[in-house]
This record gives structure tokens, C-alpha cells and sequence, in this order.
């Protein structure tokens, strides 16, 4: 316990799901957390990380509540299904606007707070798709293949200033973007049966996956995407 105790940290998307579950997690070991999302949550404050000027009153705000910051989440994201025929410009460039526009304007914003911190953490939401891909996931999987170009790069940037950056990479999740999906029977046994384990993930496997990258323990990981699966991506 309190592996970050004494660290503040910055999760985006924190109102459910992934972020929802990293809060409690880094909360329970210790972190101040400053907690950001579209929509409302109990302790969340509510802004939308798309809109003009979003990721400076998010980095402002979150430095009036926490003194500095030591951990940014960039956990935030939007998947949409749609064939390359029905993916419209509105569509590509939402989802790029969620998953890589913001998570960049938000580094930029909170980079000054992460280089008076004496160990710097940014961990990036990917997903498997930042290295693969599949039918109707054209404008989310080149968006998720931005997360891991920008982290690696990132990385190289500010390792002479002691923050690193790594991004997560989920296969089958129940989150709130998915649950619905999975609610279908068939649905759930097809992802289930893609995995060894013979099961879909729960928010909080990943947030486990966050808390270590944000730890002491993490220390000289840096540019890194940590799978987390399940053994999904085993199978060619």
C-alpha cells in the first residue's frame, strides 16, 4: 500500500470505467487525484478535454487543487464501429480529437508541473489497436497508432528531464463504451473465447496496469506499451 503516497496525479475520462477505476486504485495508495470527464461523477469535474482552451483550465485547475502534479492519465477515449464507407470527416476527426488531439494539448499544457516533479509519470490509454487493427476500426485504430508514435516520442523528448511516458494497450474490456456490447450473449462468448483466459477484462485489471507505470516500481520503464489482453493478441 500507498505506493504513491504523496504523489498528485491528473486522470481524464475518470467518471467510469478505466478512469473511474484508476482513481480509486491510486486514491487507495496514497494519491491526491484531480479527477476530469465529459460527464458528471460523483468527486469528477466536468469538463469536455475536446473544447477550445479545455486543456489549460484542466491543467490550471488541477494545479489550484493539487499545489503541482506528479502523474498525468491521459485515459480518455471514443470508439466508434463504422465501415470505411460510412467514416465521415466528422467521424475521423472526432475521434482523433478525443483519443490524440487532446492527450497531446493536455501534455503541453501540464509539462511545466511534470518537470518540477521529481518523478514525472504521463501513461497514455492505447489499446491493442495501437498496434493492429480490424474491420469497421480504420479512424480508431490510426488514431490509437498516434497514442503509441506520440508516447514513444514523447519519451525520447523528456527522459533528460526524468518523466516517462508509457501508454496502456486493453484487448476485450467491459467499460462503459463497451458494456452494451457485451451485454449480447453472443457477442461476450465471441471475445471470450478470443482469449486464453477464456474472459473479457474488468476497468479495474487495467487500472492495476496504470498503477504500476505510475510507481517507484516503473522507474526506468520508459516509451513502453504495456498489453494487457488477456492473451487476446496471441493469436495471429
Amino acid at each position: 500500500m500507498n505506493r504513491l503516497a504523496g504523489k498528485r496525479a491528473l486522470i481524464t475520462g475518470a467518471a467510469s470505467g478505466i478512469g473511474e477505476a484508476a482513481v480509486h486504485r491510486f486514491r487507495e495508495e496514497g494519491a491526491q487525484v484531480f479527477a476530469v470527464d465529459r460527464a458528471a461523477g460523483e468527486g469528477v469535474t466536468q469538463i469536455d478535454i475536446t473544447a477550445p482552451g479545455a486543456p489549460e483550465e484542466i491543467a490550471a485547475k488541477a494545479k489550484a487543487a493539487l499545489g503541482g502534479l506528479d502523474i498525468l492519465v491521459n485515459n480518455a477515449g471514443l470508439g466508434t464501429w463504422a465501415k470505411f464507407d460510412d467514416t465521415t470527416d466528422e467521424l475521423w476527426d472526432r475521434m482523433f480529437a478525443v483519443n490524440s488531439r487532446a492527450p497531446f494539448q493536455l501534455v503541453r499544457a501540464c509539462l511545466p508541473m511534470l518537470k518540477e516533479s521529481k518523478a514525472g509519470r504521463i501513461i497514455n490509454t492505447g489499446s491493442v489497436m495501437s498496434e493492429r487493427t480490424d474491420k469497421g476500426l480504420v479512424a480508431y485504430t490510426a488514431s490509437k497508432h498516434a497514442i503509441a508514435g506520440m508516447t514513444r516520442g514523447l519519451a525520447l523528448e523528456f527522459g533528460p528531464l526524468g518523466i516517462t511516458v508509457n501508454f496502456v494497450m486493453p484487448g476485450a474490456i467491459a467499460t462503459g463504451m463497451t458494456r452494451e456490447s457485451f451485454e449480447d450473449p453472443k457477442v461476450r462468448a465471441i471475445w471470450e473465447k478470443k482469449s486464453p483466459l477464456r474472459r473479457i477484462a474488468e476497468p479495474i485489471e487495467i487500472a492495476h496496469g496504470m498503477l504500476f507505470l505510475a510507481s517507484d516500481d516503473a522507474s526506468f520503464i520508459t516509451g513502453t506499451g504495456l498489453l494487457i489482453d488477456g492473451g487476446l493478441t496471441l493469436r495471429t
